[in-house]
């Protein structure tokens, strides 16, 4: 493989749009199942819009979550890597 002709762009930016985007949407789907669709309990939701609200959230939280941290991580290794050159 080559050398990244700009090591400015080498996908942190993409990555942690994505994420946030991720989170956001699970976030979203947290409060539809919450004020909307009827909340949950120990037993899992009370509709089946809920459950669907619910799956999107466990889905969108953790990947997005993992996004995020992977492009901060980028991001602040693009960071130390510029400061020392």
């Amino acid at each position: 493989m080559t050398a990244n002709p700009n090591p400015r762009n080498d996908g942190s930016r993409h990555l942690l749009q994505a994420g946030l985007s991720m989170l956001g949407a699970g976030l979203v789907a947290i409060l539809l199942l919450q004020i909307i669709f009827g909340g949950f309990s120990s037993t899992g939701a009370h509709t089946n819009a809920g459950w669907l609200a619910l799956i999107v959230a466990l889905m969108c939280l953790p990947f997005g979550l993992l996004l995020t941290a992977l492009g901060a991580a980028k991001a602040l290794r693009n960071r130390a890597h510029f400061r020392q050159q």
